[in-house]
């Protein structure tokens, strides 16, 4: 039988801010069942502003990186209510649900890596712009990836990128899955001799500057929409057409077009006055250089203080669980809000040929999603591909970018040496150096 999904005790204790009855439903209640509108009690309690139930939802263990039916999370709501405090709470119990999950995959992870060959592998990157003067500062990369037991390597010169700034360098990440968490992850400066263990665990000070960025900063959501794509063969010739296949390398591939790919890219800013639109662009770049935007008389970091709270919420239980899914009434400031849709035609090339499973490379990129553009492909190779291996892959990176990247080499190797997952002995730890992340 289908669950009534207008029945939700938890979520209309929130919206009477019945915490007493909160407490003892959430022994017996889902904290992670979403309403109608796809809100959590979570959402709800930081749309309306119920401090204690936030608190409470979250010591229950409550999700946080999780959107409703217009693709928001508790988090951004937060943002656009304004309050430091919950913010705050918000942005340390969603890293460490991060970490958990992390160390909750990390033995399946490492065991998997162990029963994978060893190998060697190139990606080539070229990342290409419709805006003729971008492409023109756009880069390309070659990342070579060597794979040794449960460790992974990845030299890559592109570092990152943050909107249209792309970062280069000398990088290499090291990945050793036989070690501690806090000890199995660092980052190599090649030209600097520089290196940084990559800490799982943030201090106060980086929290409370996220939290100034946050509440500074348009709250962004820019999702790839995979609901309408279908995959049809590429076709080849003038006259007589037939079906696209080619060589990728040393690979045997058979193209295909994927069509309805869709970058949807939300903006808002309810929570920004003209004066902060103003000084955010400064704020940003003092934080981008690695410094906070003001000290007071005793050398603390001055901080965003919370905004005057939205009015009260008029809305009854009833009008909101009553109204049409994903179109509730405002709970708490009215949006200001920009949407922005972009259609992609990409190609992606599947070869049979591949040595590597689909599988497998889900693994490695698992290790290296702290790269962006890694987590943008992990993503792409997690939908639903024709058969085979992709060799070949368009993805959208930014409204404006697509990346061409090309699998052009991978062999299985048992000659890979153990001294390329170590850090140089003559290399010098500066935790401060890399900003990556």
């Amino acid at each position: 039988m289908a669950e009534d999904v207008h029945y939700c005790p938890l979520h209309e204790c929130v919206f009477s801010g019945d915490v007493r009855r909160l407490s003892g439903l959430l022994r017996l209640h889902d904290v992670t069942k979403k309403d109608k509108h796809g809100n959590t009690a979570l959402h709800l309690a930081v749309m309306l502003g119920r401090k204690e139930c936030v608190h409470l939802l979250l010591a229950h263990g409550a999700p946080v990186k999780v959107k409703n039916l217009a693709g928001w999370s508790p988090l951004a709501e937060a943002i656009s209510y304004g309050d430091r405090q919950t913010i705050s709470s918000l942005v340390r119990k969603l890293k460490q649900q991060a970490r958990e999950q992390m160390e909750e995959r990390r033995p399946n992870l490492v065991s998997a890596l162990n029963q994978m060959g060893d190998f060697y592998m190139e990606l080539k990157w070229d990342f290409q712009s419709w805006v003729p003067l971008v492409s023109r500062i756009l880069p390309s990369d070659i990342c070579r990836i060597h794979k040794r037991g449960s460790s992974i390597r990845l030299d890559t010169t592109l570092v990152d990128f943050n909107d249209m700034r792309w970062e280069r360098g000398d990088i290499s990440f090291l990945f050793n899955g036989d070690r501690k968490p806090n000890l199995s992850l660092t980052v190599l400066d090649n030209k600097a001799e520089l290196y940084q263990r990559v800490r799982y665990e943030e201090t106060e000070m980086e929290i409370e500057d996220e939290v100034d960025i946050l509440m500074s900063s348009d709250i962004m959501a820019a999702q790839m929409s995979t609901k309408s794509i279908t995959f049809t063969r590429a076709q080849t010739g003038w006259i007589f057409r037939e079906d696209r296949k080619e060589m990728v390398g040393p690979f045997h591939s058979e193209f295909y077009v994927i069509n309805g790919m869709l970058l949807e890219s939300r903006k808002r800013r309810e929570h920004l006055s003209e004066e902060d639109l103003q000084k955010n662009k400064a704020i940003m770049e003092s934080f981008t250089k690695g410094s906070t935007q003001g000290f007071d008389n005793n050398g603390e970091p001055v901080r965003r203080p919370s905004l005057s709270p939205p009015p009260e919420s008029k809305v009854s239980w009833e009008e909101y669980i009553g109204s049409e899914p994903g179109n509730h009434p405002t709970l708490g400031r009215n949006l200001v809000y920009k949407e922005t849709s972009k259609a992609f035609k990409a190609t992606v090339a599947m070869s049979p040929d591949f040595p590597l499973s689909v599988d497998m490379l889900l693994n490695v990129l698992e290790v290296i999603a702290p790269f962006k553009h890694f987590s943008k492909l992990r993503e792409f190779v997690l939908m639903k591909l024709p058969p085979g291996f992709p060799v070949k892959i368009d993805i959208p990176i930014l409204p404006t970018v697509t990346a061409k990247i090309t699998f052009q080499e991978f062999a299985f190797r048992n000659d890979i040496k153990a001294e390329l997952f170590e850090i140089p002995s003559h290399y010098i730890e500066d935790p401060t150096r890399l900003r990556w992340q």
